[in-house]
Formats: C-alpha cells, sequence, structure tokens
C-alpha cells in the first residue's frame, strides 16, 4: 500500500488477556462456576480510521475507498487459566489490516477463520509441561494475529507470509530460562493435518530473549488454491526465524529476520522453486501504562517473477 495513513480512533480493553501486547490491560472479570471453577472474561473493542492515496482494494471493497473506517476487534475471550484442563475462546469480529495490502473489512477477514476464531483445550499435567488441541494462535513469527495484541495498527510484510491460526495439537515445556513448543497442525488452515511447526526460546535475563522458530510441511500437503483460508502456495513453505526482544522500562525491542523457501508444485501452480527472506525492527515507547508509541522498519526481499505464487501476494 504505497502513500497511505491510517489511525486508529479507539481501543477499549475490557478485562485482561493472555496474549502479549503493548499495553497493560485491566485484570479479567473473574467468576465462581462451580464445577468448572474460576472462569475470566473480557471484552475488546476497537475501531480504525484510514485515508489512503493510492488504494488498492478491488472495486466495492473496503481497500478501494480513499477514506473509511471499520472495527478491528469486537471480542469477548473467556478462558479458564488455572488447574488441569483450562480452555481459551476468542469469539467475535476482526480484521487484518497489513502493509502493502488492501485494507480488509472485519466481515471479510472474520470469514475467513469464522466468529469462533481461536478455540482450544488447555491440559496441563503439571507446571512445565502442557498440551493444547483446537483452534491456535501460529508459533510462527513476532507479531499476533489481531490488532489490540500487537505494537502497530498494520502487521507488517512479513507476517503477512505466516500463518495466523491452524488446527491441531501443540506441545509445550520448558525448563529455566528455556521454553520450547511443538505443533501439528493444518498450516495456513487448509484441513490438511501435516504441518510441523516449533519455536524455542532461551531468556538471557529478565530483559533479554532470544527465539527460533520453524514451519514446514512433512511432505506434500496436497492441497488446491481452494482448500486454504487465505494461502495454499503457504502450506507447501518451509519458514526459518530467529527474534530476539529487548524489554525494559518503557522500552520494547524486538528485531527478527525470516527465511521462507516455497518449492515447485505445479498442483498449486507454481511453475518454479524461489525463495523470500526478510528483516523488521519492532519499537514501542510507553510513556504511561495506557499510552505508547511504535514504530517499524522492515523489508522483504520475495523471489520468482512478478505476479507469480507468493510474489503476486507480496507485490
Amino acid at each position: 500500500m504505497i502513500g497511505s495513513a491510517c489511525l486508529m480512533l479507539c481501543g477499549i480493553a475490557i478485562a485482561g488477556v493472555a496474549n502479549a501486547s503493548p499495553l497493560t490491560l485491566p485484570n479479567p472479570l473473574t467468576f465462581s462456576t462451580g464445577l468448572l471453577g474460576k472462569i475470566d472474561v473480557q471484552g475488546i473493542a476497537s475501531g480504525m480510521a484510514f485515508y489512503q492515496d493510492n488504494p488498492q482494494g478491488s472495486p466495492g471493497t473496503l481497500g478501494a475507498k480513499r477514506e473509511g473506517t471499520d472495527i478491528t476487534n469486537g471480542m469477548v475471550i473467556i478462558q479458564k487459566e488455572n488447574g488441569p484442563i483450562q480452555f481459551d475462546i476468542q469469539a467475535g469480529a476482526y480484521s487484518f489490516p497489513t502493509l502493502a495490502a488492501s485494507i480488509p473489512s472485519a466481515s471479510r477477514s472474520t470469514s475467513e477463520f469464522g466468529a469462533l476464531p481461536v478455540a482450544y483445550l488447555k491440559i496441563v499435567p503439571s507446571s512445565n509441561f502442557s498440551v493444547e488441541i483446537g483452534q491456535l494462535p501460529t508459533l510462527i513469527g513476532v507479531e499476533d494475529g489481531f490488532t489490540y495484541q500487537n505494537i502497530n495498527i498494520e502487521r507488517g510484510l512479513l507476517w503477512d507470509m505466516e500463518p495466523i491460526i491452524s488446527r491441531g495439537i501443540q506441545f509445550n515445556a520448558s525448563a529455566g530460562p528455556l521454553s520450547a513448543s511443538l505443533s501439528l497442525n493444518d498450516g495456513y488452515f487448509s484441513n490438511r493435518y501435516n504441518v510441523m511447526s516449533g519455536s524455542l526460546s532461551y531468556a538471557i535475563n529478565g530483559s533479554n530473549t532470544l527465539g527460533l522458530y520453524a514451519d514446514g510441511a512433512l511432505g506434500k500437503s496436497r492441497t488446491t488454491s481452494n482448500d486454504s483460508a487465505y494461502s495454499s502456495y503457504g502450506n507447501e513453505s518451509q519458514i526459518y526465524g530467529v527474534d530476539y526482544e529487548y524489554s525494559s522500562g518503557p522500552w520494547v525491542i524486538e528485531p527478527y529476520f525470516q527465511y521462507m523457501h516455497t518449492p515447485k508444485s505445479t498442483h498449486l501452480g507454481i511453475p518454479h522453486a524461489f525463495d523470500n527472506y526478510g528483516g523488521a525492527l519492532l519499537a514501542d515507547y510507553s510513556f504511561t501504562q495506557t499510552i505508547s508509541l511504535g514504530a517499524r522498519a522492515e523489508y522483504l526481499e520475495v523471489g520468482g517473477k512478478t505476479g507469480e505464487g507468493l510474489n503476486a501476494i507480496a507485490s
């Protein structure tokens, strides 16, 4: 999206959420439910206003307008975060505004994963091991899926190449400063459960953390361009990344680098294998607990011919 600007009109959070956020959110509303124990409930509401001088959307869509407004999050989040059986449910409307892409409407984005984008059961047999089953946020990348979880209003160029939400099973373990997760899932929401994702992080100290992540199909996924919610090309690809986070006082600084390989696939209409690689620097400075300033610098090199495969998505 060339020569465009976006302004967040409002961001209202009611109660807290487990996902990382650049802002300190209020505590959740907690209810005792007898058999299920304590349940946390919260709501998130946010909106966006924008002006752009070079609209990228198809005629009649939100992205085709020079100026407009829309909901970015209107969600209810219900969580159980205690005991050996836990769960996380997030329901409502959302959108994924992304750099270099047409501005999507909330109705369009919500249709990708439905009104219940995140819903999983978490089994916690011990304090350092857990298993999650259901519709899960991805392990890949630094930026999260929803606007309220991120430093910037729009997701980035590298994020646009990554899975957002997948269906599957995920194992989590920790030991001292090390934590790791491994997931077998359907990648880009393809309903083909042959993608393996993993992440490993090392907490150097209270302010510095180093992380690695990888994602790739175990053999050919046999998907078609209509099988995945948003990127059948990605379901055949492999992603490798390294990230670093510095968090101290008012500052959060997160550089990361990512490489993606997409193999040839006549089944998906990809005549040649190609590679994407890039880096990003995300930064946030908090003036108070409720006011912060975010910024990013990002570079992405996309392989392949113009308009071909993922190059068509990124260009």
